[in-house]
């Protein structure tokens, strides 16, 4: 329990551009919403339900900024150090950040889902990002535990050293 406190005590340290933009926190409870896949079947958090949910909302020109961190997810996967049983890491393209069309844009997301072997949303109206404040232009890693409650949110690219730690917190939020 000391370890989960001192990690999320870390993490909330990276929120600093995060809190004066308001929206979600570490410790809000993380509102529901519903979006659509690139074959319009719509999803929410609840399709998730019992599960650790890390959510990877970000502008499609800015896809491959926390590459580095979805690797060390995947791996953590494939590892077994995160467990699909309780575990599930989903991307969110910020379609109207983007120049891009939107068409571009899903095929972007079918490659990543691919992948990743995960799901990939679209947020064409911003919608998320506006009710979470989270960056636009930018990338943002979300984790959510399985109560729906914000554990850490990083906006902006996922330091390489903090890496482990997130992954480990992720990891510890699954026996909970």
């Amino acid at each position: 329990m000391k370890k989960i406190f001192f990690v999320v005590l870390l993490v909330s340290l990276w929120m600093v551009s995060g809190a004066a933009a308001g929206g979600l926190q570490v410790g809000d409870v993380a509102p529901d919403w519903s979006l659509p896949d690139a074959d319009k079947n719509l999803y929410t958090m609840q399709s998730w339900a019992g599960k650790v949910l890390l959510i990877n909302y970000n502008d499609p020109d800015e896809k491959d900024m926390n590459s580095h961190f979805n690797d060390a997810v995947k791996e953590a996967v494939n590892s077994g150090t995160l467990e699909e049983a309780t575990f599930k890491g989903i991307g969110i393209a910020d379609c109207k950040a983007s120049w891009k069309p939107d068409s571009l844009i899903r095929s972007f997301g079918a490659a990543a889902a691919k992948k990743y072997k995960t799901v990939i949303l679209f947020d064409y109206d911003a919608s998320l990002r506006g009710a979470w404040g989270l960056e636009e232009d930018s990338a943002n890693a979300i984790l959510l535990d399985k109560n729906r409650v914000c554990r850490a949110i990083i906006r902006g690219r996922v330091p390489d050293d903090e890496v482990a730690s997130l992954i480990q917190l992720a990891a510890d939020l699954q026996g909970e």
